[in-house]
């Protein structure tokens, strides 16, 4: 029950992310692109903070070693975020030190995605976003697969808070995927396959975790690590710009939606 449950909840996060990127990037959703960021936010911010930390120090285990935890997991995240952004700055030499991005970043910029030059260096960068993006999604699947192994309700609410912020991501990647692929349909098929390793990620995951079952709190503090540094320090950066008064009421309201939106989840979850 438990495994058909993490394959369902990896393939919606991985899949069902690429398609409604998809349709944020190529169809009538295109005005809500920055509202979804916001959305993402709230979700990660309210995933970590009000259902895996509270549900993970409930264990036996004390707070030093959590927050501990918890610390290694956001410095662990900086720190695989500044590799990937070096990797990327060599592979692409002088475009990246200019203002080059990791797979994620092409996310949110569809000017910088767009703007990359064409041939084969584009076609490189194509396939590098690939790549990053199946990594990305494998890691995924072993968080949610973790929440999943703690609770039924955790793990949808770790999906859900997965789908949300890849959107952003997989947004970018279609965008650069478009340019190196020609097409549409070629760039979300790839893009796709992509999001369906998630599934792979969450296979591995139930495996490590039920084998390591008694460190299982200490997958719960790290995956609340990865959604509060992805928050944090990826997608509240991209909101904090100056805005009129109602678009600024708008991003916040769209922020607490995210919020609002997992407790809801939650309270209907643990209901059933």
């Amino acid at each position: 029950m438990t495994l058909l449950a993490i394959l369902f909840g990896t393939l919606v996060a991985g899949i069902g992310s690429v398609w409604l990127a998809a349709a944020l990037s190529f169809g009538v959703l295109a005005r809500y692109t920055q509202h979804m960021l916001s959305l993402a936010a709230g979700a990660l911010l309210g995933t970590a903070f009000l259902h895996l930390l509270p549900e993970a120090f409930e264990s036996e285990f004390g707070a030093h070693e959590l927050f501990l935890t918890l610390l290694i997991g956001v410095v662990f995240f900086f720190l695989l975020d500044k590799a990937e952004l070096w990797h990327h700055g060599h592979e692409h030499h002088h475009e990246a030190a200019k203002g080059g991005h990791d797979h994620r970043h092409h996310a949110h910029s569809h000017g910088d995605a767009h703007g990359h030059d064409h041939g084969s260096r584009q076609v490189s960068g194509g396939w590098s976003v690939l790549v990053g993006d199946s990594v990305h999604c494998f890691g995924d699947g072993i968080l949610i697969a973790s929440a999943f192994m703690a609770d039924l309700k955790l793990g949808f609410i770790a999906a859900l808070a997965v789908l949300a912020h890849e959107v952003p991501h997989h947004m970018g990647d279609l965008a650069v995927l478009r340019e190196s692929s020609g097409t549409r349909k070629a760039a979300l098929l790839k893009v796709t396959l992509a999001g369906a390793i998630t599934a792979l990620g969450g296979l591995v995951g139930w495996w490590l975790v039920d084998l390591l079952r008694d460190y299982l709190t200490f997958f719960l503090v790290v995956a609340s690590s990865s959604f509060i540094y992805v928050a944090l320090a990826d997608l509240i950066p991209q909101l904090q710009k100056r805005l009129a008064l109602r678009e600024t009421l708008t991003q916040i309201a769209w922020l607490m939606s995210g919020i609002v939106l997992v407790l809801l989840i939650g309270n209907l979850t643990h209901t059933h």
